[in-house]
Formats: C-alpha cells, structure tokens, sequence
C-alpha cells in the first residue's frame, strides 16, 4: 500500500484549486441524513447513507454493521457514477468517521483511487470552497465500476482472540469505551488502547505523518507485524487503518468489532461498566 499521503488525503485547497480528472465527490452521511445533504454540500457531490449503502443488513451475531453485500455495493456505485478509472473523494461533516468508512468499503471493493477529503466540509467551507443545496441532480452518466472485494484485508473473529498473542489489536475509540463506558462497553482481551480522534488536531486535521508514526511505533506497529483495528462498529476503526495507510502500513479490519464479539456471552470482555464517558460517539 502506498505511504504517500496524497494518495489517500486530499486537502480542501488542493481539491479547489486542483481537483483531480474523472473526479466523482461523495457526501457520506450517517444514517438516512438526507436534509442536511440538502441544505449543504459540495458544488456535484453524491448522497450516500453509511448504513443504508456502505454496510449489509445486521443478524443477531453479524455486528451491527456487516460488510456489504457485493452486488448491493456495485449498484450504488454505478448509481453514484463511478467508473473503474474514477477518482473518488469522500467527504462528511462528522469528523471523518463516516467518509473513512466510505474510503474504507470502496477500497476493499476494489476502487484503486479513493481519498478522504482533509478537515472534511468544515475545512472546506474554511477554505472558502463554494457550496450548493438542494437534492443531488439527476446523472446523466451511470457508472461502469464493480464490486470485487479483497482490496483491504479483513480479520474474523476466531483469529481476533489469537492476534494480541502475535500482533497488536488496537482498539480505536475512546479510552472510556476502552474501559467499560457507552454502548458495547470494555474491550477484546488483549486490545491495545489506541483512540483514533487523537491523530487528528482540534480543527479535524490529520496530525503530521512524525507525529503519528512516533504514536504508532510507540504502540509497537512497525509496519512489520500482524495488526488490526475495532471498534464498536467497524467505523473508528476504518478511520484508524486509513490514518495507517497514509504512513504506508497496512492493517487489517475487523468488520464485526465489539458489536459481534459481544454478541456472543462466551466471548470474554474485559473493563469496568463504571466509567465517565468521553464526550464523543462510539463508532
């Protein structure tokens, strides 16, 4: 995977300024969001529901949001008029945690061009970028892209007990969900801490690449060893192997997360239920 940081990050100035060829942009809204779509987005963007289209449908031990069926994903993105050789951007006004999971699908679908727009449409209303509202306009060019996943490495639940006695399993919400706070409270046995929220500054920016991979090394991933992400839901966490993959490391994802190993009581979760939760989401 390339460590270039243009290769999965693009700043709002850049895509103003400089956007690049067979551009198609994509506004990644959680749940069915479609108002504030309306109100404001990107001049040609696309609406996309991360739960409606970026996830399957969830069955008592699938975790609450399971990898989406290949051929539900392929008409979606030949709705959202993306062809093989697309450049795609995503974007949200959510702290990236829904665009990442939305860099994350199409990744592993096989789209070799998808970048996470910097600071998302707060950098780029910052930026002075220009907006619209309204609903989406009709497209005029369907898409030819298809879903063919494997583009990113996943982790099933039996090797995820087993990987902290080989690799490291970073847990990427908050420490308080980490300690037993929120929904799908404590963690997998073995779990490294390792918040996602904190490779980005207050303004939503990802931190310079020193600084996170000082922060990564410290946590003991080196680009060597065996490493996946979880979350409660699979989407902190594909924000985590993002941040990754702009230093060049490729982790995998465990699309089940805490939701799907809790799932199950045999399963041991470990961390105390009383706990002051953070003031941010457990994705």
């Amino acid at each position: 995977m390339s460590g270039d940081r243009a290769a999965h990050l693009i700043s709002a100035g850049r895509l103003r300024t400089d956007p690049p060829k067979r551009l198609v942009l994509l506004d990644v809204r959680l749940g069915a969001d479609s108002p504030g779509f309306a109100r404001t987005h990107l001049p040609g963007a696309r609406f996309v529901d991360a739960d409606a289209d970026l996830a399957g449908i969830a069955t008592p031990h699938s975790g609450a949001r399971p990898l989406p069926d290949p051929a539900t994903l392929t008409a979606a993105l030949r709705r959202w008029g993306i062809h093989p050789d697309s450049t795609v951007v995503v974007y949200d006004d959510a702290g990236s945690i829904p665009a990442a999971r939305a860099w994350w699908v199409l990744r592993w679908a096989g789209l070799p061009d998808v970048r996470l727009l910097d600071g998302g449409l707060p950098a780029w209303l910052a930026a002075g970028g220009p907006v619209v509202s309204g609903e989406e306009p009709e497209l005029g060019d369907i898409g030819t892209a298809a879903a063919r996943p494997g583009g990113l490495p996943v982790i099933e639940t039996a090797a995820v007990a087993t990987l902290p006695e080989r690799g490291v399993l970073l847990d990427a919400r908050p420490q308080s969900h980490y300690r037993g706070a929120g929904e799908f409270a404590g963690h997998i046995p073995g779990a490294v801490s390792a918040p996602v929220f904190d490779d980005f500054d207050q303004d939503g920016l990802l931190r310079d690449e020193q600084t996170l991979r000082a922060r990564y090394r410290d946590l003991g991933i080196t680009g060597t060893t065996a490493v996946a992400s979880y979350c409660g839901s699979a989407m902190a966490a594909a924000l985590q192997v993002f941040v990754l993959a702009t230093l060049g490391i490729e982790i995998a994802l465990y699309p089940g997360s805490l939701s799907q190993w809790s799932a199950d009581p045999a399963r041991l979760v470990v961390g105390s239920a009383v706990v002051t939760p953070d003031p941010v989401p457990a994705l």
